[in-house]
């Protein structure tokens, strides 16, 4: 039986589906604007599930379809030069909707070309993976990335739908699985203590691939982000504490070269230092510390950052979005499950954290 629930925005709400083999079976008719639909996949999805979709878009509509390469390396101008190319080549009007098909680099970049295209288009998520399932197909924020800052570049532009079909993610592999764990870990980290004990005595079943379970993290994870994004859409304060771990994490994938770790690794990674910068400041324990970590571990993912310098960490640190006035605001834990966005710390303490003895 499917799962529901409704994201409430400024411009539109949506639903966010989920259940099994939704993709074989969901009649997409009452999402769909117009005559023309541009599907946007990778070449690693598109041969489990494109063919899938297609016989189940409406028959009477027009279909093209962009197939782009897979990786986080990818996620940049030239992609989206790409989708440009087909809507313009196959003269498709404001009367159209995208389809992003695959995980959060093609529906972010999908996203931004629904936004940037004749100023704002229709589109829909059907996102393959975990990570995209629970994190960046909900929420409206689109982008891509730049070679000096990971998602520099984007727009807050909300879905007409959000298809969560967990039949997908036994195609994927154990590594991107556990990088989806990460950001369902930090849910529970940053608002709801009750759900981090159940993903303690499930996580096990979950790295197992039940997908029952998995269809109840992914619903208790997205109630989370939209009852957020409700409150806080253009992410003026609130909807930053959804960034727990990430400026950490975004100094890993931008220094290590995008792709090479998973987001949903650099964000553990994230977690566990701006956790150990919570400790110093008394707000947490060792032991809640340790507890997240061996969560952590149970989830297959890394727990310790790469070698990056210190001064190399904070200049990248000095280009993300929640830096203001020159200071650099990081989420941190007063408690487990109570998160705060904060730039009153000692600077000595985060330069410790980023080099640990």
């Amino acid at each position: 039986m499917n799962r529901e629930l409704v994201v409430h925005t400024r411009s539109h709400d949506y639903p966010i589906i989920i259940g099994k083999k939704l993709i074989e079976t969901f009649d997409f008719s009452d999402y769909i604007s117009g005559h023309q639909v541009l599907v946007v996949t990778n070449e690693t999805v598109a041969p489990l599930y494109l063919s899938t979709l297609l016989a189940q878009l409406p028959q009477n509509k027009t279909v093209v379809t962009c197939i782009l390469p897979d990786g986080e390396q990818y996620k940049n101008q030239q992609s989206i030069d790409q989708i440009y190319e087909q809507l313009m080549c196959h003269h498709f009007n404001r009367d159209c909707t995208l389809i992003a098909l695959g995980g959060g680099v093609i529906g972010d970049m999908v996203g931004f070309a629904a936004a940037s295209f004749m100023r704002g288009v229709n589109f829909i998520q059907i996102p393959t993976t975990l990570l995209s399932q629970v994190d960046s197909s909900v929420g409206g924020k689109t982008g891509i990335n730049h070679r000096l800052g990971k998602n520099m570049i984007g727009a807050f532009w909300q879905p007409r739908l959000v298809l969560a079909d967990m039949t997908t993610l036994l195609t994927l592999p154990p590594r991107e699985l556990s990088a989806g764990l990460a950001e369902v870990i930090k849910y529970a980290l940053i608002g709801d203590t009750e759900f981090l004990g159940w993903l303690e005595q499930h996580m096990e079943a979950l790295t197992n691939l039940d997908l029952n379970l998995l269809a109840q993290a992914v619903l208790v994870s997205c109630q989370h982000k939209a009852q957020i994004v409700a409150q806080d859409e253009f992410e003026a304060n609130l909807r930053a504490l959804l960034n727990f771990g990430h400026t950490f994490g975004h100094v890993i994938e931008t220094h290590e070269g995008y792709g090479t770790w998973l987001h949903g690794e650099a964000v553990a990674v994230g977690m566990l230092q701006a956790m150990a910068l919570s400790e110093q400041l008394g707000w947490l324990t060792s032991q809640d510390v340790e507890r997240a970590k061996k969560l952590i571990l149970q989830a297959k993912l890394p727990t310790e950052p790469p070698k990056i310098a210190v001064q190399t960490a904070l200049d990248m640190m000095g280009h993300d979005k929640k830096v203001k006035s020159g200071k650099i605001r990081l989420v941190l834990l007063k408690q487990l499950g109570e998160a705060v966005l904060t730039a009153d710390y000692p600077a000595q303490l985060l330069t410790d954290v980023l080099n640990p003895q």
